[in-house]
């Protein structure tokens, strides 16, 4: 009987410090983002706004998680602002929205330019002749480091909205190399599967290819036609800035990305 009288009121307390550790952890990730602020950036995704509140609330945590183990580091004499952070942390949670947090595991770091930013690129060809190139770039995700952007390129998405994101772009491309090489091929759910995801994603992007090399109608962005790491980053940008165009160009690749990202963007926009 005393051991049982003791026990209890030591379980009350360790219940109780738990408690205080939780809500200490969650203040510490509230205050990382202030109501005023998450509502400024909510408003640079169309997407993000038009979500359901438990979809909102979900969407802040993982912004404020990322906030807290990214690093963010400004290039070329940026001085990266609390605003800047807080909206590549908005759109890097969207694709992840309901997959989680684990699928950013491989990365630590984004580096931020005022604008295009210039890369010196290698690469050999199939006859194993090497080119070198120099590219000007708005943005950039490296398989082994850290996703490079430019401010410019993501302050003009905001001005002028249209179906790009830039951020969400290159986080697919993070998703993409979690299964090996960049080939536009994410490692996929269990109840998915891969021969229907590499065959509707071949079909769909050869006929892009087809239609920008006809002067055809799409209007998904040609640069999708570069390499299927490129369709795969394009459709998903896509996916969650203007659904329509790949609902209705592409219905196959919209399932497909409905299901691995477990979202419908689709049903979400129509109700605005």
């Amino acid at each position: 009987m005393a051991t049982s009288r003791k026990t209890g009121p030591r379980r009350t307390v360790r219940a109780a410090d738990k408690l205080k550790k939780l809500y200490r952890r969650w203040r510490s990730g509230h205050n990382a983002l202030s109501d005023l602020l998450w509502t400024k950036t909510l408003r640079t995704s169309s997407y993000a706004s038009a979500l359901p509140l438990k979809d909102q609330t979900q969407l802040r945590l993982l912004a404020t998680q990322i906030l807290r183990i990214k690093s963010f580091e400004g290039a070329s004499g940026l001085n990266v602002s609390e605003t800047m952070r807080a909206r590549i942390a908005l759109h890097a949670s969207i694709p992840i929205l309901n997959i989680g947090l684990d699928y950013y595991a491989d990365w630590t770091s984004i580096v931020i330019y005022p604008g295009d930013f210039r890369v010196h690129d290698e690469y050999m060809d199939e006859h194993g002749v090497v080119h070198r190139e120099i590219m000007d770039l708005c943005g950039q995700s490296l398989s082994q480091g850290p996703i490079v952007l430019s401010w410019e390129a993501m302050r003009e998405e905001d001005e002028t909205p249209a179906d790009h994101d830039l951020v969400i772009h290159e986080c697919a491309h993070k998703l993409d190399v979690l299964n090996g090489d960049a080939n536009g091929f994410p490692p996929l759910h269990a109840d998915m599967v891969t021969r229907a995801w590499a065959r509707d994603f071949h079909a769909a992007y050869h006929q892009l290819c087809s239609e920008q090399d006809t002067r055809g109608a799409s209007r998904i962005d040609p640069y999708a036609t570069e390499d299927p790491a490129e369709f795969f980053a394009v459709m998903s940008e896509t996916f969650f800035t203007a659904p329509h165009l790949v609902y209705e160009n592409h219905p196959a690749v919209y399932k497909h990305l409905q299901r691995f990202y477990h979202q419908d963007p689709h049903s979400i926009m129509k109700q605005r």
